[in-house]
């Protein structure tokens, strides 16, 4: 695998060191091509790392935990990232549902821990520093989940709008509560006209919401826009203590920002404001948290260059150089359909300023999409390239 990714002109991996739970496609595997993903790590738990923390995650098959640990031998310094799955975890929320999302009328939504959950924090320090020993840690899904993004076989024969959709996945457990108090936002106000709101879309009313802040602020009062700022104060105040105790054991974060696949992962066509303009729908602010870490990194899921490049520039923007700045590209199906297109990405995103291009994913494209990668890279120029 490493010959075949060093013949493409990249110059790193990054490997999956804690993953979901998946159900992949994998056109040249040797051996599976539909492969059924777990919640875990690939790592070992180093005992001292872990030791008092309540949430442990499980550890993903003996056999490739063994592949990933021969490619980290394989690979010199610098040539491999750690992507790290941290708060999208259906098998510790189905053990611990108490630590996840509880939306207005008291469900659990047991894919997404709860960002302002100290047992949460805890976890997500351990396993930042669980993954830091294999290189620098790429976070996914250190933020906010949505109603959206969970299970398969997810259902709903009432017809929601976009901004019911959101409003369903809004947390309020009580240490979400709490920070919102604390901000004298009035929580329980707002749980109470949301659930208000929604009771009428379930009972049969025909209200639809578009999922902006100011029609969502319209349709259940003037508190949402405290409480979504509290939302980005708590994912701000997580990934400052888990880039802390990264650095404190010398290592480096990259935050992964998943504002581009909530708005193309299906169709590579986002629609709405500019990505760093919709962060707020994980609590994430490209500004807060840009000074913390040692990289920021976007989601071009985007089949049309001009939208990129407007999603990449407002990133960019957002960050406003206190770390470098990646972008995230799919080579093939659905943003791109041929390697014109790629190579104008590339190009695009070198114009901004971006510090690295990386390819998603290795496994899951077939090989004739892998091979417009060499001359993507010439078109921008050749920055530090990696596939993801």
């Amino acid at each position: 695998m490493l010959a075949r990714v060093r013949e493409r002109g990249v110059e790193a991996v990054t490997v999956a060191v804690a993953y979901h739970q998946a159900r992949d496609v994998m056109p040249h595997a040797s051996v599976r091509r539909v492969v059924h993903r777990h919640d875990g790590v690939f790592l070992p738990l180093p005992p001292e790392v872990w030791e008092g923390v309540r949430l442990r995650p499980a550890a993903q098959p003996a056999e490739e935990v063994v592949a990933v640990a021969r490619l980290l031998e394989d690979t010199a310094p610098g040539e491999v990232l750690a992507w790290t799955v941290f708060l999208h975890n259906t098998t510790l929320g189905t053990a611990h549902p108490d630590v996840c999302a509880e939306n207005c009328f008291g469900d659990r939504l047991l894919a997404d821990l709860c960002p302002a959950n100290p047992d949460v924090a805890d976890y997500a320090v351990a396993l930042a520093r669980t993954a830091a020993a294999a290189g620098p840690v790429v976070a996914e899904a250190l933020a906010y989940g949505t109603f959206d993004h969970g299970h398969h076989h997810e259902r709903s024969f009432v017809p929601l709008g976009p901004g019911e959709r959101l409003l369903l996945g809004l947390c309020f457990c009580a240490h979400c509560r709490r920070a919102a108090g604390a901000a004298g936002v009035d929580a329980d106000r707002l749980r109470a006209a949301v659930a208000g709101h929604l009771d009428r879309v379930l009972g049969g009313e025909e209200v639809t919401t578009s999922d902006d802040p100011a029609s969502l602020s319209a349709a259940v009062g003037e508190d949402l826009a405290g409480f979504l700022a509290v939302r980005q104060d708590v994912v701000t105040a997580l990934t400052r203590r888990v880039a802390d105790a990264v650095h404190a054991d010398g290592g480096r974060l990259v935050y992964l920002d998943l504002t581009g696949a909530l708005l193309g992962y299906g169709s590579g066509t986002p629609e709405g404001p500019s990505a760093a303009e919709q962060g707020w729908r994980t609590g994430v602010d490209a500004s807060a948290l840009a000074p913390l870490v040692d990289g920021y990194a976007y989601l071009g899921y985007a089949r049309d260059v001009e939208r990129l490049r407007v999603d990449v520039a407002s990133v960019v923007d957002a960050v406003g150089g206190r770390c470098p700045v990646r972008v995230v590209l799919r080579p093939g199906h659905p943003d791109t359909g041929d390697a014109a297109n790629l190579a104008e990405k590339t190009a695009a995103c070198a114009s901004l300023g971006v510090a690295a291009v990386d390819f998603y994913n290795y496994g899951m494209y077939p090989w004739p999409v892998l091979d417009r990668i060499p001359a993507a890279l010439t078109a921008a120029g050749d920055p530090d390239q990696s596939p993801v």
